[in-house]
């Protein structure tokens, strides 16, 4: 993947409704790249190694998937920091509570202006 910015990856179990609305949210702030992934079988678009190698900072929505993602990809880690925004699955995707939420929780990881 190429890099041209901070690259955050938002990360949840499925990847069909809080880290799809908070790359979609994040996507629009100066500097930063976003994506998306999930860590379940089956999940949408499911974590790979190279979208974490890629990252910068991993935003994962519940502490069970940040010990996912230090199960599967242990070795690609190092160095990386790993952010727990502490979000249920409660909330449909681009909901505006969501999105309070994810910017209250992650925005301030993302050392950027929102636009």
């Amino acid at each position: 993947m190429e890099r041209s910015g901070d690259q955050r990856p938002f990360l949840c179990s499925a990847n069909r409704l809080r880290s799809p609305t908070a790359a979609q949210v994040f996507s629009t702030w100066p500097g930063i790249e976003t994506d998306s992934a999930g860590l379940s079988n089956g999940a949408d678009v499911l974590l790979s190694s190279e979208q974490v190698e890629w990252a910068d900072i991993i935003f994962v929505m519940e502490k069970t998937h940040r010990n996912k993602l230090n199960r599967r990809f242990r070795s690609s880690l190092h160095g990386k920091r790993v952010i727990c925004l502490d979000i249920p699955d409660d909330y449909e995707f681009m909901d505006p509570m969501l999105v309070r939420l994810l910017e209250n929780g992650a925005g301030r990881f993302l050392f950027r202006t929102k636009p």
